[in-house]
């Protein structure tokens, strides 16, 4: 159990402000996190042939009970000189096998794929990479007060975000004891059902020397500083820390309980987003907090196998995704034989989520974050990755699938006893309800609190970095059969 959703999305977080920005040919970042560096990140900016190609590269390493995970990405947007995108590459290491994706945008606006992920998709009309975004950032320039919007394509996650930047007054900013003059931005990015905010600090060529982002309950800034600085040694940084909180009360008796409530206080400047879904309710108190009554739906026999009905998210959930390739010949013949000669949707689910937790041999905290087809191929990972592989296969033989994330209970983890933890797993979608399934051997039950679902992409997971140590769990209540 971990959020190894972290590092992607620190990924793609840092590569939005390093991309978004500056004139610089080349300019090298420590990555800090607590004021402790885990990283570095290097952008490159290059103009040539009536092409302008920006190279974004990051190195990110944290540790996890003493097992340290190592992630790279390098993502590389091509575009013409007044910010027309024309394609990019994204090649991702994040501990299992590396990937390298390929993106060629159209004439007619389609994106065509290398590997191919699902059907061609639309690029998103008005839609702006690194050269488009630093062209209008140089248009709208740096007088305080100024703001305005515009949505910035992140190859990694090969969609589109909201994002609006508002120009503040000048400041002092010390960039590792040297303090320059820099202007403050405010950047909000809509990543989910609420914004992340990120301030960066930049000089009068808009070149990107400074930002600061919160994320689970901490900070994580990029700060130009010297090439030998930013490729030296990094800090041990446990992370997993950070993502446990307390159960105010030792939850005994979860198998014979009917439900369970929590009661969850956010602190100061947090709002608390946790969805409704067919095996939680949530009620907002009116004082901020919110209570979350988790009540497992079961699922019914005889449902269809594959799944033909109109429901659209069900629909959706079907399709082969960048984390979730139902598509891969290993998966497709992996579910094939995990099914067997089940006809029956419910029956099928389980074997799947069995099967998954028998096939991944390889319990590993060392992977950074795999795809379905990656694990399908290493057997490796954890709670993660059997999450996107038990959603792929479901996927491949018609059931719809979705990854989820949230906190879990734990009698003990990690030294700690009676506490909840970060955690993934996967909801199916038979006779009308969204079924969850835990194929890390830890049956799916009261203990599971969602805050998120999707397609296994770290985007859809944003809402559990912005909130995740944000708030306490001031009651947990378990609610007996009458």
């Amino acid at each position: 159990m971990k959020r190894k959703q972290l590092v992607c999305f620190l990924v793609v977080l840092l590569g939005l402000g390093a991309s978004a920005l500056g004139q610089i040919q080349t300019q090298y970042y420590a990555v800090m996190l607590s004021g402790k560096k885990i990283g570095h990140a290097v952008h490159s900016r290059r103009l040539g042939r009536g092409r302008v190609t920006t190279t974004d590269k990051m190195k990110l390493t944290i540790t996890r009970m003493g097992v340290q995970v190592t992630a790279e990405m390098t993502e590389t947007t091509v575009e013409t000189p007044d910010g027309k995108p024309l394609g990019f590459t994204v090649v991702q290491n994040l501990g299992a096998l590396p990937i390298t994706i390929e993106g060629k945008i159209t004439q007619d606006g389609k994106i065509l794929l290398t590997p191919s992920v699902g059907p061609p998709r639309d690029f998103p009309h008005g839609a702006l990479m690194s050269e488009g975004m630093r062209t209008l950032q140089l248009e709208k320039g740096l007088k305080a007060g100024t703001s305005y919007s515009a949505k910035l394509f992140s190859p990694s996650h090969l969609q589109a975000f909201d994002v609006t930047i508002t120009v503040g007054p000048k400041k002092k900013v010390d960039l590792f004891g040297r303090v320059v003059m820099l202007t403050e931005m405010q950047t909000s990015i809509m990543m989910s059902a609420a914004p992340m905010i990120t301030t960066e600090y930049v000089d009068e060529d808009l070149n990107l020397l400074r930002s600061i982002a919160p994320v689970v309950g901490t900070m994580v800034e990029l700060i130009a500083c010297d090439k030998s600085f930013a490729l030296g040694e990094d800090d041990v940084v446990d992370f997993l820390t950070k993502l446990m909180l307390k159960s105010p009360t030792q939850l005994t008796g979860l198998a014979s309980a009917s439900a369970a409530a929590y009661r969850m206080v956010p602190k100061k400047g947090t709002k608390l987003l946790f969805p409704a879904t067919d095996n939680q309710t949530v009620r907002s108190n009116g004082d901020g907090s919110v209570t979350v009554t988790v009540r497992p739906a079961r699922p019914a026999a005889g449902a269809e196998l594959p799944y033909m009905g109109p429901n659209p998210a069900a629909r959706e959930a079907l399709l082969p995704s960048q984390f979730v390739q139902s598509n891969d010949p290993k998966v497709r013949s992996l579910a094939r034989k995990a099914v067997g000669d089940a006809t029956d949707a419910a029956e099928a689910i389980r074997r799947i989520e069995s099967f998954v937790g028998a096939y991944i041999a390889g319990k590993s905290l060392s992977v950074g974050y795999a795809s379905a087809a990656e694990v399908a191929t290493s057997k490796e990972g954890d709670c993660s990755e059997h999450a996107v592989l038990t959603a792929a296969m479901c996927r491949a033989v018609g059931i719809p699938a979705q990854v989820v994330v949230g906190i879990v209970y734990a009698d003990e983890f990690a030294g700690k006893r009676g506490v909840f933890v970060g955690h993934a797993w996967t909801r199916a979608f038979v006779a009308g309800k969204w079924i969850g399934l835990d194929a890390t051997g830890r049956n799916y039950g009261l203990g599971h609190i969602t805050e998120a679902v999707g397609n296994g992409d770290p985007a859809d997971f944003f809402q559990v970095l912005n909130t995740l140590g944000n708030y306490t769990i001031a009651e947990a209540r378990l609610i007996k059969s009458p």
